[in-house]
Parts: structure tokens; sequence; C-alpha cells
């Protein structure tokens, strides 16, 4: 594939059939690799030719490359171009004259033998496929060009990041899907919402009573869903603070400093969500926040004399939400069936009790840290914010020296407390459900809320092995769940099973991205709520109303099409008619001006309202300067809001429709600002409120 991503129909790569997996072991892929060498070297002739799979050109030698790349060169821009045949990055092995490098989530081949391509796997029918010369490639793997639309640019950004401005697009054009995709990945956390929220003031002990508050974390989570770079770090975040749910808002009240703790809790997830899952699941285990939303801190161990029993609050969720789940699955995500035909369970309840005693001893660190008086009653005494810069600590004489037997293992009694957690995340970690669970959760964040079992044990299988052997590499997955064919075909664009409902968060990200919103005071004072019937979003980042989060994986929204197919939607279990309604009042309220605030005001809003003398002005502002030049051109205006907002997917019907509306106000590039605005506004609304915006494909 020269000039796309897109495989051509014959060509695109399918995923190898459940009855032809990869090799297993070492002796089958030695065989392959055998196979490949023996074909390449002894019967090149005999090799099937197939130019059109890698997309080679026809000529004999490079027209505008000025060498003739490597065989490195080449296997490294095939991986980038064309994920559903080599999905993962793979080391180059040598032997006999051939170079070649095996994917195991895919069981192909990618080799080279003196300046011929050669590809072997269930891409090709098993047969040694010769698709061309190095030379013949030249021009694909130097060129600047990527071949890729500003459509194919906008739906990836919008999947994989926040949403898409005309400089997004353009960087994604310039570096192709997935070399833009890989150089965020590699690109380092900017300022920490930890680090920013402290710098603002916000661990201040004075009379803000931050030490009892906890909105403000929205301001430094708002900053970076808004306008950091790292963009897709940022939106896995999200994710994942879908998956391992903390409620800011829960544990208000049970710890000082709350808005702060949800601010750290962020950096985690985006510090270690590009890392490996099982160290995250131990650093979710051990935060501060997580023990206080789920009983962990200061869980202990059992007293006969009193009746008291471990906490089993966090060892029943760590296993149903943030593992394993309730049911034994397959690699494809579809539940395994007991002897009766029903779902068989994953755990009981006594593994649940067993698992308990694993967590007792844990309290959050408050040793060493210091205290000041309460400004508001100075005989209370204030424990500094830093305590959640530390994991909780452990205190063996509160932890349970019982044996404990959970999922088939058994920690022997006397094992000291952190060694049995150990044993315990490890059992978790390398449960096969995993893989599977967090898998298509991942993919429903992301991508589609109904994904084919097929695609889920695509990301699952990396999810098991991310080709180098190492289990549970989360940029690897994330990898696969965007670069997948699924993800990236244009057949989901037509199909009705395909997609998923923005969620609202979401939207105003996606508007933000869109139009260069930025903060004119640098404070990003931009919070959301969940308690206006009549405007606002049902949605607070790191807040929803339970361990549940605000939509359950399993959703399927009753008496609609998509119950009759059984298929889940879970974002639509925020959706009602008085939900749209506050959703459409909100977005009018912030598009046209932006958010305001009061002026002149302290780091943060003093208790009891805005400072005497203060003024409401303006804070995060949207640039409409380019929207403004196409005022009076409503086909213009439509197709870009389309792109921005779309990647291109309102229908024609739908763009005919918006635009006609516009017409009404008669609008010309003359009019002033005010008008210019109101319009731009009006326009924008109308893209928000469309199906075609709200179901993201």
């Amino acid at each position: 594939m020269h000039d796309s991503d897109t495989p051509t129909a014959a060509a695109r790569p399918q995923a190898a059939p459940e009855g032809a997996p990869a090799p297993a072991d070492d002796t089958a892929r030695a065989a392959r690799a055998l196979a490949l060498t023996a074909a390449a070297m002894l019967t090149p002739a005999l090799a099937v030719s197939q130019p059109q799979l890698l997309g080679a050109s026809p000529r004999a030698a490079p027209r505008a490359a000025s060498r003739t790349p490597t065989a490195d060169e080449l296997m490294d821009w095939a991986q980038q171009q064309f994920p559903g045949y080599f999905p993962t990055r793979e080391a180059t092995q040598r032997g006999d004259g051939l170079l070649w490098r095996y994917y195991p989530a895919t069981g192909n081949y990618l080799g080279v033998q003196g300046s011929t391509v050669l590809v072997l796997g269930p891409s090709t029918g098993n047969q040694v496929a010769n698709v061309g010369t190095l030379a013949q490639f030249a021009d694909a793997v130097f060129a600047p060009a990527t071949g890729v639309s500003d459509e194919q640019a906008a739906r990836l950004l919008h999947q994989a990041g926040l949403g898409a401005s005309p400089a997004d697009i353009a960087a994604v054009r310039s570096q192709g899907l997935a070399g833009w995709l890989d150089a965020q990945l590699a690109m380092p956390s900017g300022l920490g919402a930890w680090d920013w929220l402290v710098g603002q003031g916000y661990s201040a002990v004075d009379d803000h009573t931050y030490f009892f508050s906890d909105y403000f974390y929205q301001y430094a989570v708002w900053r970076d869903l808004l306008g950091a770079p790292d963009v897709v770090r940022k939106r896995w975040a999200l994710a994942l603070s879908e998956f391992f749910v903390v409620s800011v808002d829960g544990i208000n009240g049970s710890i000082k400093w709350a808005g702060l703790a949800g601010a750290h809790y962020w950096d985690m997830l985006g510090r270690l969500g590009l890392g490996n899952f099982r160290q995250l699941l131990e650093a979710v285990t051990l935060h501060p926040a997580m023990g206080a939303f789920l009983n962990t801190n200061g869980n202990q161990k059992e007293n006969p004399a009193t009746g008291r029993l471990p906490d089993e609050n966090y060892a029943r969720e760590v296993m149903q939400l943030f593992s394993i789940g309730l049911y034994q699955l397959n690699l494809d995500g579809t539940p395994r069936l007991g002897s009766t035909g029903q779902p068989v369970e994953t755990y009981t309840q006594s593994d649940v009790s067993q698992l308990a005693r694993v967590f007792t001893g844990y309290q959050i660190d408050y040793q060493g840290v210091p205290s000041s008086p309460n400004p508001l009653a100075p005989q209370q005494s204030i424990v500094h914010a830093d305590y959640l810069l530390r994991p909780m600590r452990f205190d063996p004489a509160r932890h349970s020296g019982l044996e404990k037997r959970f999922l088939g293992v058994t920690i022997a009694a006397g094992t000291p407390g952190p060694e049995a957690l150990r044993i315990a995340l490890d059992t978790l970690f390398n449960h096969p459900n995993v893989g599977p669970f967090f898998a298509r959760q991942m993919i429903q964040r992301l991508v589609t809320s109904a994904p084919e079992p097929a695609y889920v044990a695509r990301v699952a299988a990396v999810f098991n092995n991310n080709g180098a052997g190492v289990r549970g590499d989360l940029k690897a997955v994330l990898r696969a769940i965007l670069l997948d064919d699924a993800a990236r075909s244009p057949a989901g664009l037509a199909a009705r099973t395909f997609g998923k409902l923005r969620e609202p968060v979401l939207r105003i990200a996606n508007w933000g991205r869109a139009f260069g919103v930025r903060s004119l005071k640098g404070t990003w004072k931009y919070q959301v709520g969940a308690w206006n019937v009549e405007q606002d979003l049902q949605q607070v980042p790191l807040s929803p109303p339970s361990v549940f989060n605000f939509f359950r994986p399993g959703f399927v929204p009753p008496a609609t099409d998509m119950a009759a197919a059984g298929a889940t939607a879970p974002e639509f279990q925020l959706v009602s008619e008085s939900s749209v309604a506050a959703y459409l009042n909100y977005l009018q309220s912030i598009i046209q001006r932006g958010v305001y605030v009061y002026q002149p005001e302290l780091p943060g809003q003093p208790r009891g309202g805005a400072p005497a003398g203060a003024t409401y002005v303006p804070d995060l502002v949207p640039d409409y300067s380019v929207e403004f030049s196409l005022v009076g051109n409503p086909d213009a205006l439509v197709a870009r809001l389309n792109l921005l907002l779309c990647a291109g997917q309102l229908s024609r019907d739908t763009q005919a429709f918006i635009a006609n509306a516009l017409r009404i106000d008669r609008i010309t590039a003359a009019a002033n600002d005010d008008f210019k605005r109101i319009h731009v506004a009006r326009a924008i609304l109308f893209v928000m409120a469309s199906a075609e915006y709200l179901v993201q494909k």
C-alpha cells in the first residue's frame, strides 16, 4: 500500500482464524522460520508473487527516494503502515542470509532475502509471498507524505485523543497514523496536575480551606483535557479512570485534601498508564485515594473477641471491576459456559473473604508529615498535603496472619503482608480473564461500544504477549486497539452496529480542542457539575456516583434496537429526556463566549462567594477567527465544523440542513464580531446536537 494506510479489499489483512493460531512455542516458531528460509533460499521463484499485499510499485528502481531502504527500515515502515499484519514492534532475527521478524499476535512473518521482501502467515494463506523488492518500496518508506486524508486523521484524533484541531490533523497527515501515535506514546508527561495545583497555591493551609475542598482538582484535569500536548496519554488516563474508579466526591470528608488526592490519582494514571498493568494495579491498590474510597485505609485483621472481620470492599471490587470480572471469559471476551449452558462464575464469596485478609494492615502514611493550625479553628491541626505523595504504609500489627486461600492459590499463615500482597496481585494479574476483560472495556471507551469478539481477541492477545514475551504492556494494548483494522477500516463508518456515544466530558473536550480554548488568566477555572437538571453534563471527571462509574460496560439501552440485538452501549446509561435538554442548554451557555470567572480573585474562589467588588470576566475562551472568516458562506463553515468535530462523518443531508438553517441569519462577512460570534456558536450547536456528531465512529 504505497499511498494509503488501508489495504485494498483483496489485500486487507484478516485475523488469524481460531483454528490456525500463531505458533505457541519455540519449536513451532523455529519450524515456520525454517520454512520461510528454505522457501526463500532454495526455491525463490516458487514464492507466490503478491506485490499488492504491501502495495509495492511495479517499477524496479526508486523514482524520488535517494537510496534503497535497508531491511530494518523496510520492516519498521511496514509495522507502522500495516498494523493489521504486523501489529507490534519486533526484533530482527538473522540466519542463513535471511532477516525476518515474527508477529505472534497475527502469526505473520516479514522477511528480506537479499533484496526480496517476503511475507508468510495466515494473511498469505500460509504460503511464502514475494511482495516486491526493497527498491520498489523506497518511495513509500522515505516519502514525506503519508497518504492520510484529513478525515482519517481527524477520526484517529477523536478515538486516540480528545478532539481534532487543524494543527493536529496536519501532524497526523505528516507523520502517518501509526507514526503520529508512536510519537505521542513516546512523549513524556508534562507538568502534572499535582505540581500545577501546588504551584497555583492550592496546598496552602489558609482561610481558603482547600484542605476541606475537592472541587479545584477539576481545574487541573480540564487544563489537561483541553490543552495538554500529550493528548493520547490524557485520553488514556480518562479511560483508565473509568476502569480503576475512584470518586473524588466520594472521598471528600474521609480524608483531607481530597482535591489534591484526585489530582495525584489522575497523575498516577497518566504516569503509569503507559507502563505495565501489574505495576499500575499495585499503585492503584496502595494509593491513598483508593484506600479512602474502598476502605483499605485502616482495614484491620479479624478479632474473634468482638466478631470483627476484615473489610471486604476492596477485595470484592479489585476482582469484579479492576481485574477479572464476574464470569470466566474466552480470549474474545465471550463468557465460558458450564455444563448447564450458563456462564461460570470467576470467584466465590469465600474467595472474597479470604482475599480481604491480604488487604489488612494498610493505612495512609501521615508519619513525619508536618501540620499547621486551621486558620478558622486554631485548636484543630491540619496535616499538610504531602502525605498524598506516598503509597499507604503497612502496619504488621493490624495484618491478618491467617492462611489465605483464593482463586486456587494458598498464601501460608504467617506470610509477611507485603509478600502476601505481591502474591495476591500476581495471581490476579496472571488470571486468563484479565486480557479480554480489560481489552473489551478499553475498546468500548475509545472505539466502539459493542466490539466484535475477534477484535477483543486480537487486543487481548497483545495484552497476554506484546510480541516480546511481556504480559500487560499497556502501551502495546493501546496501540493494538487504535491501529486494529476494526478501528481504522472505513467499513465501520457505514455499519450501524459500530461506534459509540460520545460521553459528555469528551464533547466539551472536542469543542475545546477544535477551537483552541485557552485560559486567559492561566487558572483554568473550569468545573462541571452533575446536579442541575436543567443545565449540566451528567458527568464530572473522576467523580462518578459509585465505584461502578457513570455507566456500566454491560449496559444495554432498554426498548431499543440495541436491546433487541443484545448490543452494549454504556454511555446511553446517562441519556434521558432531561439529560439531552440539559446538555444542549449547557452547551449554549459556553460555546458563544467561553467560561467566565470572578476578577480579581485569589488562587481559588474564597468560601462564601466572590470577593467584594469582583466582576465576572471571561477566562476560558475559544478562538473562532477562522470560523469568522467563513461567515457568509454556510456551506464552507459547516464543512469545516464537519471535519473538526465529526471527522467528516456528517451526511450530506445533515450538512445541507444545517447550512440552510444558518442562511436564515442572512449574515455576511461584513457583520460585526458579536453577530459573527452568535452565528458561529449557532452553527457549532447545530453540529454538536446532531446524532452524527453524538455517535463517534
